[in-house]
């Protein structure tokens, strides 16, 4: 069963989402700042770039967001362009149906003008928020899409009767030129249900669009509700078990906004009082400092290696100690069973998303990989709320796909980058370092035709270096350059820095 957990402390909002005692999503909110993703801004363009189909635009942040061709409503492209041109009403049909592959950034934005848009990808290493004009307002049971007039249906909804009453319920009540998504917590929801949510949505886009009317570049005009409501209204299901919370106020709203939504949920909501600590009690402490970890131990005594880098994710599978009690190819697929459940986890877990390659074991029986392209397929499907796409598992044991992006990753969101190695993690050896500062020292030397005793300070590690390892070579640069080096190791110097002084002679 699933379990909710919601932890407030002064600083931050933690919410954990267990299945089986086992950590699936994991959300963070740090009070003193503000999330961008699915907020609105009022927005300015300050750059348009034709050639790669693309704008930037100030939203009051740091870097300026940037808004791709495919992210622009077809509505407010037709309207755009066809200020550019002249086209009479008998012309406007065709125009619409070529849109789709005739449109221009350059022809629908001017740079100065202030367009309203939403974050749908928070800043990420070098690059802004991503933007979008194609808005979506989530609620418990609809997704509305105020400027885009279609209708979809979740895909885990799977009776057919249940999608035809879902959608005529969305077409009876969606107001002209919107469309909307039916999630999938609307299953078996009275009509009743689904229309109240979907007035509140309308009621709060047609707010959105008030105060866009009179707010300044840089404003936020609408923001999602607080993590702890948001966990719950994206969360909370018959599967759920129970929703805990450490709060009181917390826990006051959460039985508020349940009441109206969920009634029979509410009976879920508890307050934790008794010690430890709620995310100790349930082990969740732990679980995010492995996620942080590149290793990942498999019951079977095999494992899996997760590394991310800008371009793409990869994931890597090792038998590790597991024998199996079969043949050699039996062994290998229960490993690699084993391992897709789990991938399908850490994904979640890490909410890694772009491009991902997994490299799972070789299987020589083509039977075999297709059990494990569709067991893989299955566990994102069944346990994975994000769209992905994969490829079949290709003859080396490679499975190619994409998951969508949602916000930063668990490491992003709980790690800096070493200063030391700046992310690659390698720094330099003792023996490179220790000769860098020897070309450098060198260099100086000549430079300043320095002469006498000079002293060189390096840190414990590179003394230890070369006067264990390099002594000879020490000895001949004095010869190179006629001087005498007199090495000193200092605490208070990093390795890879040093200083250099001339040591006065006494006895003149």
């Amino acid at each position: 069963m699933k379990k909710i957990l919601i932890n407030k402390e002064v600083w931050q909002t933690r919410v954990a989402i267990l299945h089986n005692d086992k950590l699936q999503d994991i959300y963070f909110y740090i009070h003193a700042r503000s999330e961008l993703e699915r907020c609105f801004f009022k927005g300015h363009v300050s750059k348009v770039l034709p050639g790669i189909q693309t704008t930037f635009v100030d939203i009051g942040q740091t870097k300026a967001g940037f808004l791709h061709i495919s992210e622009v409503d077809r509505a407010l492209a037709a309207e755009k362009m066809l200020e550019f041109q002249t086209i009479d009403e008998s012309q406007e049909a065709g125009f619409e149906r070529t849109l789709k592959h005739s449109m221009d950034i350059g022809k629908i934005f001017k740079e100065g003008e202030e367009i309203l848009v939403q974050v749908i990808k928070e800043p990420i290493y070098e690059k802004g928020a991503k933007l979008t004009t194609c808005f979506t307002v989530p609620g418990k049971f609809v997704v509305l899409m105020p400027n885009i007039p279609q209708t979809g249906i979740s895909k885990k909804i799977e009776s057919r009767n249940e999608r035809l009453r879902l959608k005529e319920i969305l077409l009876k009540n969606l107001p002209k030129g919107m469309g909307a998504i039916i999630r999938t917590t609307a299953e078996n929801r009275t009509d009743g249900d689904i229309i109240k949510d979907l007035s509140f949505l309308i009621a709060t886009w047609k707010s959105i669009v008030k105060k866009s009317n009179r707010a300044k570049v840089g404003d936020k005009i609408y923001e999602d509700l607080p993590i702890s409501l948001r966990a719950v209204r994206d969360h909370l299901d018959d599967d759920t078990n129970v929703v805990l919370i450490d709060d009181q106020e917390t826990y006051k709203s959460v039985v508020k906004f349940v009441k109206n939504y969920t009634p029979e949920h509410v009976s879920k909501i508890k307050l934790y009082k008794t010690p430890p600590a709620l995310f100790d009690q349930y082990n969740v402490e732990k679980q995010i400092v492995e996620a942080l970890q590149k290793k990942v131990s498999l019951k079977s005594g095999g494992s899996i290696i997760v590394e991310t880098t800008e371009a793409m994710s990869v994931v890597d599978v090792n038998t590790g100690k597991f024998t199996g009690k079969g043949n050699l190819e039996e062994t290998i697929l229960k490993t690699n069973l084993e391992a897709a459940e789990e991938i399908v986890r850490q994904l979640r877990l890490r909410n890694i998303g772009g491009l991902i390659v997994v490299d799972f074991i070789d299987m020589a029986s083509q039977g075999n990989r297709q059990k494990l392209s569709r067991f893989f397929e299955r566990m994102l499907k069944e346990r994975d709320k994000y769209q992905s796409v994969m490829l079949k598992v290709s003859e080396f044991g490679l499975v190619q796909m994409t998951r969508k992006r949602s916000g930063k990753t668990l490491t992003q969101q709980l790690m800096n980058t070493c200063p030391t190695c700046n992310a690659r993690g390698y720094i330099k050896a003792t023996a490179t370092i220790s000769f860098d500062i020897l070309k450098q020292f060198q260099a100086e030397v000549i430079s300043k035709n320095l002469k006498g005793t000079l002293t060189l300070q390096v840190s414990p590690a590179t003394f230890d270096y070369l006067v264990h390892s390099e002594f000879q070579s020490l000895l001949d640069l004095e010869k190179k350059l006629g001087c005498k080096i007199a090495i000193e190791s200092n605490n208070k110097l990093e390795i890879g820095q040093f200083f250099m002084s001339k040591t006065k002679d006494l006895s003149k």
